[in-house]
Formats: C-alpha cells, sequence, structure tokens
C-alpha cells in the first residue's frame, strides 16, 4: 500500500510525497520573492515623498530665560479658580464652539465656577 491516487491514477509515496514538497517549496519561494518586493517598493516610495534634507539646527536656550513663550497660537495664560483643567479645557471649547470661532481667537481671562449662593 505505497500508492497513492492523483487524478484516477495511482502514484508511489515517495513520488508523491517529493511532489508535495517541491509545490510547497514554489509556494513559499514566491511568498518571500513578494515580501521582497513589497520592502523595496515601500523604501522607494519613503525615499520619494521625504527628500534629504539637512537635519534642522539645535536651539539653544539662553540660560538666563525669564519666562517661556506661549505655544504658537495661544492667547495667554488663564487663571482657574477651583476648575479641573480638563473642564476648563471643555467649557472653553464649548464656548468657541457657540460663538463660531476657532479656539485660538478668544482669549480667556479665568474659569470660575459660580455657585447658587454667588448668584
Amino acid at each position: 500500500m505505497n500508492t497513492a491516487t492523483v487524478s484516477g491514477s495511482p502514484m508511489e509515496l515517495l513520488p508523491a510525497l517529493g511532489t508535495a514538497i517541491m509545490g510547497y517549496a514554489v509556494v513559499f519561494l514566491g511568498i518571500v520573492m513578494l515580501m521582497f518586493v513589497i520592502i523595496i517598493t515601500g523604501k522607494i516610495m519613503t525615499a520619494r515623498k521625504q527628500p534629504a534634507a539637512a537635519p534642522a539646527p539645535a536651539i539653544e536656550k539662553p540660560a538666563s530665560a525669564p519666562k517661556a513663550l506661549p505655544a504658537p497660537g495661544s492667547a495667554g495664560q488663564v487663571k482657574l479658580f477651583d476648575v479641573p483643567d480638563k473642564e476648563a479645557a471643555m467649557i472653553m471649547a464649548i464656548v468657541a464652539n457657540k460663538m463660531g470661532k476657532p479656539l485660538n481667537e478668544l482669549r480667556f481671562k479665568s474659569i470660575k465656577e459660580i455657585t447658587e449662593e454667588e448668584k
């Protein structure tokens, strides 16, 4: 019983095993070649998108910097009176949305929660 049937004709076990191994090897080789093609194509595409540029010069911080400058587009500091940062950010976003203005065009001086007793 050392035979296998392929397409209706009997085949010896050893040649059938050799044929199976050869098939697996061809498929594996094809996958490896496809992997290399994808890697090479990816490197070509990233090289085209990012031209080789000189590295940016390092910015030296002066030894006696009195204050850190606000981030670009910000309008200074906001004083928070017993309001967590997360809630203050939500309030500012809601106000900007209701006014229809970008947040960086508005200036908030302070945020304070008003209780029923203070009204």
